[in-house]
């Protein structure tokens, strides 16, 4: 059994938690996932890990509440136990001195891009992190990204914090301004990475992006996390998460990713909870 150490309430529907897992906090890297199950009856769900600690052996994971299982999970408190907690899975994020280095996360997409950022700064890239959010509430994890960047850039979409804008408009900018830019990460909704890699590939940026498909059991047995790379067929659960943004199939990945919509919806009704 895997214990809650701390619940933090980030916003109305997302929610940061650290998970006593000693295992998997041994092994954890940059851009891994683990899949939970909370108990007997549940179904398994993968989430990003947006933070480690070996000394105290706990994981952190940041989500938001979109389905039966992640709004159940929600309502756990400190002491509760989860059945399963089962990583680090996927490749680490290749962490490497590239130069000058943009980070870009967007909404929940920002806690993943968190250790990533990290870890690039430590091997001494000049980072600069782009942080987006629908508003001033949904941002997180402001002041850990900032400590570790060289320079960050806030944006919200109705303007409560930083430019008023979109990630992709802070990019252009720096763009515009001849800023040297060696590598591009970007985190986030699928719509966002698509707008992102569309924008870089003009200027042929190398651009890596963190994907979030459907998936089962994360060894890449069950097929349904496949995606399109470049005409390929891929398994996000051990061929990435993350993959070259120029030769992502975004609109197959959105279409994919809408599949179990109305099974989730009913799902939610049957359990007693409101989608």
């Amino acid at each position: 059994m895997y214990k809650i150490l701390e619940k933090k309430v980030m916003s109305e529907t997302v929610k940061f938690m650290k998970i006593k897992a000693p295992l998997v906090a041994n092994k954890a890297k940059a851009g891994q996932f683990i899949i939970l199950r909370i108990d007997e009856k549940g179904e398994r769900i993968p989430l990003t890990i947006a933070d480690f600690d070996r000394i105290d052996g706990s994981v952190t994971v940041i989500f938001m509440e979109v389905g039966k299982t992640t709004k159940h999970l929600g309502k756990l408190n400190v002491g509760d136990e989860l059945l399963n907690f089962a990583g680090p899975l996927g490749t680490p994020s290749e962490i490497e001195k590239y130069g000058t280095v943009v980070c870009i996360g967007g909404g929940v997409g920002i806690a993943p891009l968190y250790p990533i950022v990290r870890e690039l700064k430590k091997v001494g890239n000049y980072v600069i992190s782009i942080l987006g959010a629908r508003n001033e509430k949904l941002l997180m994890l402001e002041k850990e990204i900032k400590d570790n960047s060289n320079e960050l850039h806030i944006c919200t979409d109705d303007g409560s914090k930083g430019k008023k804008g979109f990630v992709s408009e802070v990019l252009q900018g720096l763009i515009d301004k001849k800023t040297k830019i060696d590598v591009v990460w970007a985190i986030g909704p699928v719509i966002m990475m698509k707008v992102v890699a569309n924008l870089t590939k003009k200027y042929d940026l190398k651009t890596i992006v963190s994907l979030n498909p459907i998936m089962v059991d994360g060894t890449g047995m069950c097929g349904g996390c496949r995606v399109s790379i470049g005409g390929e067929t891929k398994f996000a659960c051990v061929d990435g998460p993350e993959f070259d943004g120029h030769l992502v199939d975004f609109d197959n990945l959105m279409l994919r990713n809408r599949r179990f919509i109305c099974e989730e919806e009913e799902a939610c009704k049957c359990s007693g909870a409101d989608m």
